[in-house]
């Protein structure tokens, strides 16, 4: 197998975890409004380890074939980078907000836990959701360079 096939085939991957976490993200937040606390922890088990999964699989996928260029113009390609630069700008940050949420619900400190997790949640789901956005973009509507 060539590089640029795994690492087509690792940001296929990519999408499918980013789609998973997006899922179970909405799955633990319906949950626990509505009182189904075993649903909600397992949904962000789902969550946390598809994005975690994500990681690995994307820093490996960067190894394999580096940065790719958007093969688009004017405003399309302005559209894709707001998109991309959004999307990187909040993955950073929610990465220590995940690993904040998990600390307090590991000491129990539930009240913390779900004051921080409602900001959390909003830049998690647009983190999933703009990656799966990113991968349809690049992959299958303007292609790469």
């Amino acid at each position: 197998m060539d590089s640029q096939t795994l690492g087509d085939g690792l940001a296929f991957l990519n999408a499918l975890l980013n789609a998973t976490s997006a899922c179970a993200l909405f799955v633990g937040y319906r949950s626990v409004r509505r009182r189904r606390l075993h649903a909600h922890r397992t949904a962000m088990v789902v969550a946390v380890g598809s994005s975690a999964i994500f990681l690995l699989s994307y820093v490996t996928r960067f190894l394999v074939t580096g940065t790719h260029e958007v093969d688009a113009e004017g405003a399309a390609k302005t559209v894709y980078l707001v998109i991309l630069f959004s999307h990187m700008a909040l993955a950073t940050v929610v990465v220590p907000l995940v690993a904040r949420l998990l600390f307090l619900v590991g000491r129990r400190r539930f009240r913390a836990h779900a004051a921080l997790a409602r900001w959390t949640l909003p830049v998690w789901a647009y983190v999933s959701v703009t990656g799966l956005v990113v991968y349809v973009l690049l992959y299958h509507v303007f292609g790469y360079r």
